[in-house]
């Protein structure tokens, strides 16, 4: 019997997102978090952390291969590659798209999320079964302390920035993946939506503009996030991603569902509303 999915954004402006669910498949508490899976009307199987929804089959490659794609078709040679965050398996089944990634290493904090994931979703988590790929389940961002100069790329697939996240929007994580990057090295990050958290991604521009020599802001539209968009940062010690992409690299990824070299470029225009919040 159908129900409806709420997702309660921000109920003292008036914000929820609604979805007809079939029936929910899964419901576990591990250490860190609630995790649910439902089987949709609209969008397919859909993965909920703590009543906030983490992806749909439906949309997730507009996000994953976003949050990928961009950094790994810039850098001339990301062979290291690290996802903090991305326990789906999404996002490093992406990177693994590229050649050129010798070692692809994801670390996550909660064990739960990729055993869910295997049962449930298994075309992003079967990324975890590839050689090249490692798993480690730590804290992120005392992972990027013990590690310098290590990474060629690192992609933060982070849910919202509260709870055990939260540390994962601050100026001493960023500041520590620096470190932790190779000569050259890049960055990205899940850095919300401009349309809802202005204020956060317009500190985040603030603090990572003094610790890299280039920041850019883009987007990619997912119909099942907060506002239909979200943005990432792009943080870089030598390549610019406006400067690429690099279109051999791009073919050789075969048939994508979101990502092209015109998205690459387009996705770094805003809206006017938008450029406000980084030239205020």
């Amino acid at each position: 019997m159908s129900q409806w999915f709420t997702e309660q954004l921000d109920l003292d402006v008036g914000r929820a997102l609604r979805i007809r669910t079939r029936k929910r498949l899964e419901k576990v508490k591990s250490d860190f978090q609630e995790i649910e899976v439902y089987e949709t009307e609209a969008f397919g199987r859909m993965l909920v952390h703590d009543g906030v929804i983490m992806l749909t089959e439906f949309d997730e490659a507009h996000y994953h291969e976003m949050i990928a794609h961009v950094a790994l078709c810039t850098h001339p040679n990301p062979a290291d590659v690290l996802v903090i965050g991305g326990g789906d398996g999404g996002t490093l089944r992406e990177v693994l798209r590229h050649r050129e990634v010798r070692r692809a290493r994801l670390c996550e904090i909660d064990p739960m999320v990729p055993d869910v994931c295997r049962r449930y979703f298994p075309a992003l988590a079967s990324s975890f079964d590839d050689p090249r790929a490692t798993t480690i389940y730590a804290d992120g961002a005392e992972f990027v302390k013990r590690h310098s100069q290590a990474f060629d790329i690192i992609i933060v697939d982070s849910s919202d920035p509260i709870g055990p996240a939260e540390v994962l929007f601050q100026e001493q994580f960023y500041t520590d993946m620096r470190g932790a990057l190779k000569p050259g090295g890049m960055l990205v990050t899940q850095s919300e939506s401009f349309l809802y958290h202005a204020g956060l991604i317009k500190a985040i521009a603030g603090f990572s503009r003094r610790l890299f020599p280039l920041y850019r802001y883009y987007y990619t539209l997912v119909p099942t996030y907060p506002s239909g968009l979200i943005g990432f940062s792009l943080c870089s010690l030598g390549p610019d991603p406006l400067e690429g992409p690099l279109h051999d690299r791009i073919n050789a990824l075969g048939s994508m569902r979101y990502y092209s070299a015109d998205i690459h470029r387009t996705a770094f225009t805003l809206p006017a509303m938008a450029e406000k919040i980084f030239k205020a």
